[in-house]
């Protein structure tokens, strides 16, 4: 346990981001895979959607730091693919 005021507050607030983070994360990895099982189903008109609020959750969690930007562009670029391989879908914008 810490000892020192300064080292106390240190660890309330590591606690205090460590739950921020863990949602923010947990957020992102619920919005891709809304993604992935509209796609599963086909549902072109529900996976459009879903990725389309993906994205600025995704972009959001890099601009905090929870999420590396390879990361994220990783994982855009496979879902748009993904979602271009669906017949007769048009590419999301």
């Amino acid at each position: 346990m810490p000892i020192t005021k300064s080292a106390i507050k240190s660890l309330k607030q590591s606690i205090k981001r460590n739950l921020r983070n863990r949602a923010a994360r947990s957020l992102v990895k619920t919005s891709i895979k809304k993604v992935r099982i509209a796609l599963q189903e086909n549902q072109k008109e529900a996976a459009h959607q879903a990725f389309s609020q993906a994205v600025p959750i995704m972009d959001k969690a890099v601009a905090k730091g929870i999420i590396h930007k390879n990361a994220a562009a990783r994982h855009k670029s496979r879902l748009a693919r993904q979602l271009r391989s669906l017949k007769g879908t048009p590419s999301p914008s």
